[in-house]
């Protein structure tokens, strides 16, 4: 069986929808644990009426505030084998569970299986949303998910599934840290798990003005970045190897007073010969003529233009540099 959880917090203008994509499931052995975390809307009342209709369907009252209780209190009365998320304003594909389930049988423990995704929205989406789309994609496609883990959240929150042992050994929900879908995907790093993509649509994502991760601060840029920070000290850094940081962008600044606030040394550089040189923080901006020497730097880049990345890239390869051991992009 397949528990599915689902925090709901005002999601009544779409939580119909979502419901019943869910009970048109070609895959019927699931549960759904939904959670009413809090709503002032109708969500409360349409939750219980699919629920005194399919008893598959089991409604709780979140006495906390926040996705990561609700998330902990759905987790606590699930009852599958496998665990997934879903979003109350999204739309699971009729074969979303039966392509996942199938995929995770055939790999295995260890593993957990995604596929792409697509946006929807009944207004003109925006860009960034079909860039994140089209990377998130981009990462199926090629199986290369945690090359770029300090980047963005390489796997979306509703659209994953996994063994239920190994989501407890990954510590499920019992962590505190936002955005916990983030936070969750660097455990599953931690784990040694793998992830498999497959090339079917696992989830329609909806976008509209309330959404969540639109309004929310905990899903802002700085805590991102707090985020990224805090699991590349823990995973990647190495007092042994000299720290460097590129770019004096907003990001750059972000992460040098990081370090300077957790006691970590590190040379920052830029390739603009108009910041090189200037005193930031009492710390100055050098070239990148640093990299020349034969240290074994570990070097984490906050360069976010297209053209940019595409120059460092070269360089760094000239110099025989591994992304994702020696350098990592974060932006």
């Amino acid at each position: 069986m397949i528990s599915i959880l689902l925090p709901v917090f005002n999601a009544a203008p779409y939580l119909e929808a979502c419901l019943e994509s869910i009970r048109e499931q070609s895959f019927n052995d699931w549960e759904l644990l939904a959670v009413n975390d809090h709503s002032t809307d109708d969500s409360a009342r349409i939750l219980a009426r699919f629920a005194a209709t399919d008893p598959r369907i089991q409604l709780f009252d979140s006495t906390e505030k926040g996705i990561i209780p609700a998330l902990r209190l759905a987790f606590l009365h699930s009852q599958g084998n496998f665990i997934t998320r879903m979003d109350a304003d999204d739309l699971m594909p009729v074969d979303k569970l039966a392509h996942l389930h199938e995929a995770l049988l055939e790999q295995g423990p260890g593993h957990v299986i995604t596929g792409t995704v697509a946006y929807f929205s009944e207004t003109d989406l925006g860009d960034g949303y079909k860039k994140y789309q089209k990377w998130l994609n981009h990462l199926v496609h090629h199986q290369s998910h945690f090359e770029d883990l300090y980047r963005e959240c390489v796997l979306p929150s509703p659209a994953w599934l996994i063994h239920r042992a190994d989501l407890i050994s990954a510590g499920a929900f019992d962590a505190n840290r936002y955005p916990e879908d983030y936070d969750l995907c660097f455990r599953f790093y931690e784990q040694g798990f793998k992830i498999t993509g497959i090339p079917e649509t696992v989830h329609l994502w909806r976008d509209h003005p309330d959404r969540t991760s639109r309004n929310n601060p905990i899903y802002a840029d700085q805590y991102y970045l707090e985020l990224k920070l805090y699991w590349f000290i823990k995973l990647h850094y190495d007092s042994s190897r000299p720290l460097v940081i590129w770019g004096a962008g907003k990001k750059g600044k972000f992460m040098a007073r990081y370090c300077l606030k957790h006691g970590i040394p590190f040379h920052w550089i830029t390739n603009n010969p108009k910041k090189q040189g200037i005193n930031i923080y009492d710390q100055i901006l050098t070239s990148t003529e640093i990299l020349d020497s034969k240290k074994d730097w570990t070097i984490g880049i906050a360069v976010a233009t297209p053209s940019a990345r595409k120059e460092i890239e070269k360089f760094l390869k000239r110099k025989n540099k591994q992304r994702g051991k020696d350098y990592f992009w974060f932006c």
